[in-house]
């Protein structure tokens, strides 16, 4: 099988790494010392057309950004996209409806993967459009559970997956970026107080998925009255901390659902 990337980021450097020799790679860039890159460290075919990509592959992995691929897939009609060419999106934001009308001829798969994936732990939630045969999606399952978990999902929840795994590292991250606040404020040096926020927030989630017990209840585990615990929790309470992240996921929820329409979904 042959998987053509169209776009070099990050991301698709990611699943590049994760794929290995397991399949044959070309990658389309704009930008040469992108391209120069990712084929001295992967050995990969480049190529700065995606026409050229898109061609020789029966895998599309279409990874530029949003404000791009208008024009790109312009380029790809002049190739033609018959053979059920399978193409996986990853771009944020643009509905199998639109994908599906300028390549009338391929199975469209739609996956909002999210930042963790650049180090093998994220989630990815895959959505297969109305030609999918199953094969796409298998497809798409097993090139993304190589940078962590993948969840299939109908298309109509894609917004609401966006809000929450899609921008939920940032908001994580934010949390974090706090906690670490807080301790040097009590007097511990930076590089301390960042290993301990980091190292409470990875040990908190693997606990949470290897217990057998509910969020609540570890969070209840941890607070002991008339504890340190609970006066924390209190200030937490005082300021909303719960409202204020669900929130953020309806916003960017929200949001993700503004930008899709406007392609017309």
């Amino acid at each position: 099988m042959k998987i053509a990337f169209l776009g070099g980021g990050r991301m698709a450097e990611a699943l590049i790494a994760s794929l290995g020799r397991s399949a044959k790679v070309i990658v389309a860039d704009v930008d040469p010392k992108r391209l120069r890159l990712l084929k001295s460290k992967y050995k990969v075919t480049t190529t700065r057309s995606n026409a050229e990509a898109f061609a020789s592959a029966d895998v599309v992995v279409l990874a530029v950004k949003p404000q791009q691929v208008a024009e790109v897939l312009l380029g790809l009609r002049v190739v033609g996209s018959r053979g059920k060419k399978i193409v996986i999106s990853i771009v944020a934001g643009i509905p199998i409806k639109y994908l599906q009308k300028k390549l009338p001829g391929c199975q469209i798969i739609r996956t909002m993967p999210n930042n963790p994936a650049l180090v093998g732990q994220g989630i990815t939630a895959i959505a297969g459009g109305t030609r999918d045969e199953g094969r796409g999606t298998k497809i798409a399952k097993k090139i993304f559970s190589s940078v962590g978990e993948v969840v299939v999902v109908p298309e109509k929840w894609l917004d609401a997956v966006t809000g929450l795994s899609g921008s939920g590292p940032a908001f994580v991250y934010l949390v974090m970026e706090a906690l670490i606040e807080g301790g040097v404020a009590q007097g511990l040096p930076f590089a301390v107080a960042e290993q301990l926020a980091i190292q409470t927030v990875i040990g908190a989630a693997q606990t949470a998925r290897a217990s057998v017990h509910s969020l609540k209840e570890l969070r209840q585990m941890v607070t002991s009255p008339g504890g340190t615990t609970i006066e924390g929790l209190a200030v937490l309470e005082k300021f909303k901390l719960v409202d204020a992240l669900a929130g953020a996921v309806r916003a960017a929820a929200r949001k993700a659902g503004v930008l899709s329409a406007q392609w017309g979904r």
